[in-house]
């Protein structure tokens, strides 16, 4: 009998594929299958209704390159990215050790947290798009019964506020995962290494800085690297806001493919711009996990 080696991995592995096989399979037919799918038909000639002409090979990449917008469009995305991503974490982090101390209705208030998760995005969206109507929207009245304007403005009919806007909401609806996940790893944070550190004469902000940080550095890299994800392909938030907006100054590359599927009916380049957002944020997480070494132990 094999006791090392290979040989023994082999049967190791043998023995787990009846149970890892329906995973295997499920993450094959819904990941591996539509992303190869989805490369094949970059490369394909579609026409408007879906009929496939033959290779083109990388004709749909290079009509992807003309594209005049494509340089706003990358800023955009950029833009949306970091903002929404860098200042949700950094109030994450905030509220996360709010809600790690002990006070009087902590239960409620970090059940109230979790609420922007609970609810529909589309339906939060839906409700501030609506309330910052000029005409009839409740927040632009409030605004302007209060003084903070003079008149209601039109926050979702120009593409500049309308797209801060939307980084706005995507930062409210972010910031329930992003909490308790943060939450949960400072919850492993024994107390007796805090009570070190006040001991050795170290003030909240040191301690905080140099010993829970570092320790948060796993949890804090699992809420990063989802949030880039999420917020990438975001279509929802952005739809709803800027969705009526003419041109491509508030789209993202996301926003942007629907638009090729939905508006110009261009499957093949639609699937061009998929192949190149799924590398973009393939890339970031590599440079990211690269610099920052989350994983990094101490």
């Amino acid at each position: 009998m094999t006791t090392g080696g290979r040989p023994a991995r082999w049967t190791a592995s043998a023995r787990a594929l009846p149970w890892l096989g329906p995973t295997l399979v499920l993450v094959a037919g819904v990941v591996f299958f539509p992303a190869g799918y989805m490369a094949w038909t970059s490369f394909r000639d579609l026409s408007q209704f879906g009929v496939d002409n033959g290779p083109a090979g990388f004709d749909n990449y290079a009509r992807l390159l003309e594209f005049t917008a494509l340089s706003r469009v990358l800023l955009n995305t950029v833009v949306w990215v970091a903002g929404v991503v860098v200042v949700t974490v950094l109030l994450s982090l905030g509220l996360a050790q709010f809600l790690d101390k002990a006070f009087p209705g902590r239960r409620f208030v970090r059940l109230t947290v979790i609420v922007p998760w609970a609810a529909s995005v589309v339906m939060t969206t839906t409700v501030i798009y609506y309330g910052l109507d000029p005409f009839y929207g409740v927040i632009n009245a409030f605004l302007v019964d209060v003084g903070l304007l003079d008149q209601p403005y039109g926050f979702t009919r120009n593409a500049v506020p309308a797209f801060l806007t939307a980084m706005g909401i995507a930062v409210f609806v972010s910031l329930p995962f992003t909490t308790y996940t943060l939450l949960a790893g400072l919850q492993t944070i024994p107390s007796d290494v805090r009570e070190a550190a006040a001991m050795d004469g170290a003030g909240p902000w040191a301690t905080y800085r140099r010993i829970i940080l570092p320790l948060l550095r796993p949890a804090l890299a699992v809420a990063t690297i989802i949030n880039i994800i999420n917020v990438f392909n975001s279509l929802p938030i952005l739809q709803v806001i800027t969705g009526s907006i003419p041109g491509y100054n508030a789209d993202t590359t996301t926003t942007l493919i629907f638009k090729f599927i939905r508006a110009d009916r261009q499957i093949d380049t639609a699937s061009a711009l998929s192949i190149v957002n799924f590398l973009i944020v393939l890339a970031v997480i590599l440079v990211y996990l690269k610099v920052v070494k989350p994983m990094r132990e101490d």
